[in-house]
């Protein structure tokens, strides 16, 4: 794998400019995790619900040319007033983990060159993609670990 990949995947996994998402929903009490701390923000699940729709789109529109992307802002989000049991809890979370492992080896695979454009996309490569996933992984993650400070669930 080149240098370029290893960055990418080092930047992808976290932990270099900002909280890895394992650390960052860690042992998160139950009774908060669709708390919001007012009601301009979003709850941890709903923040982590969002990052696994939202990677789970990126990654389908890079390896399926018939993937259809959700309808933008409304299937990005989810209902807020969702009853989140630990069985939805766990079925977000290990979805998140599932795909990102999927986009991990995606970026590891030596097929795949992160400089060429999609073949069924019109201008986009993979390195875009990759781009685009580190960055908003990185801004909601921030915005769960605030969001457990500010209820008091954060160390």
């Amino acid at each position: 794998m080149n240098d370029l990949k290893k960055h990418i995947v080092n930047s992808l996994r976290g932990g270099q400019a900002f909280v890895p998402i394992e650390k960052a929903i860690e042992n998160v009490d139950p009774k908060i995790r669709s708390k919001r701390q007012n009601d301009n923000n979003h709850s941890i699940w709903e923040e982590l619900e969002h990052l696994r729709i939202t990677q789970e789109d990126i990654y389908k529109y890079m390896v399926d040319p018939n993937w259809e992307s959700p309808k933008w802002p409304d299937n990005y989000w989810a209902d807020p007033s969702t009853n989140v049991t630990d069985e939805f809890w766990e079925k977000t979370h290990s979805g998140f983990l599932k795909d990102f492992d999927d986009v991990i080896a995606l970026v590891e695979n030596p097929a795949i060159d992160l400089l060429k454009i999609i073949p069924h996309t019109k201008a986009h490569t993979y390195l875009r993609e990759f781009l685009i996933l580190i960055e908003h992984n990185a801004y909601h993650i921030g915005k769960i670990i605030d969001t457990r400070k500010a209820l008091g669930d954060w160390k």
